[in-house]
């Protein structure tokens, strides 16, 4: 008989970029792998990861993540000099990243990390093309999310 699996306290999600979604509207997602070091998985895997202020810059035909920041482990990180903020590149195939290009040279649009998670043993970045939201449409997002909060409420009293 085998052993039970272990549940995981956490669904895979080290980091998420809340500000981008109250920013951009998000039109296209896509999936790229990470070009890491070992200090910098050791890293994620205790969760010191922000995307605050993150976002994918596209030169000579490849995606680069800039300002992600991997706050490195004390234990860790002894013999290597550590830089939390460095460069790092996306891993993705020719036909995601000429959609992107051709997306971000479009007026408005640029790309931006949703968020970084686990799939099975590897790091994943979603990365988006985005448009940028003016400020009624902010107030517009609210609003929707206030209205579906309180229908939410209504919906529990009605119920009970």
């Amino acid at each position: 008989m085998s052993k039970p699996k272990k549940q995981q306290s956490n669904s895979g999600t080290i980091a998420l970029n809340k500000r981008a979604k109250h920013e951009y509207f998000v039109e296209d997602r896509f999936e790229a792998g990470l070009a890491l070091t070992g200090w910098e998985v050791k890293s994620l895997r205790a969760g010191k990861a922000q995307l605050i202020d993150s976002y994918v810059l596209l030169k000579d035909g490849e995606a680069f993540l800039f300002g992600a920041h991997i706050a490195p482990l004390q234990t860790v990180s002894t013999h290597v000099v550590a830089d939390p903020i460095r460069t790092r590149k996306l891993l993705l195939k020719a036909r995601e990243l000429d959609k992107i290009i051709g997306g971000v040279q479009q007026k408005g649009y640029s790309c931006v990390p949703l968020a970084l998670y686990w799939k099975k043993h590897l790091v994943k970045c979603e990365i988006a093309l985005v448009r940028g939201k003016k400020d009624f449409d902010k107030r517009e997002t609210e609003k929707q999310r206030d209205w579906e909060r309180e229908k939410q409420r209504i919906v529990r009293e009605v119920n009970r």
